[in-house]
């Protein structure tokens, strides 16, 4: 196998052209890199979307129980004022 380097020192024009291809594989790497980054951001934001919507739809839950609870205790409070104290 021969050595990149000892080739680019004798030839200035295969170490432009070997740098040219070494940065031609860094740029796809970055652009590969940039594009699992936005589908990533997309997924997170996604994920804080449901959370949010889940916490939203829980909170509700809960003031629906809470005041299914105080109306039932308001009416065994009235059944009870009307059967043993206003009697």
């Amino acid at each position: 196998m021969v050595d990149t380097t000892d080739i680019e020192k004798k030839s200035l024009e295969a170490h432009v052209e070997l740098c040219a291809e070494r940065y031609r594989y860094l740029e796809e790497k970055l652009e590969s890199l940039e594009a699992r980054s936005i589908e990533n951001n997309k997924m997170i934001s996604d994920i804080r979307g449901m959370i949010q919507t889940v916490i939203a739809n829980r909170n509700d839950q809960i003031i629906k129980w809470g005041l299914g609870i105080i109306v039932t205790l308001g009416g065994i409070v009235g059944w009870l004022v009307t059967h043993y104290v206003l009697k």
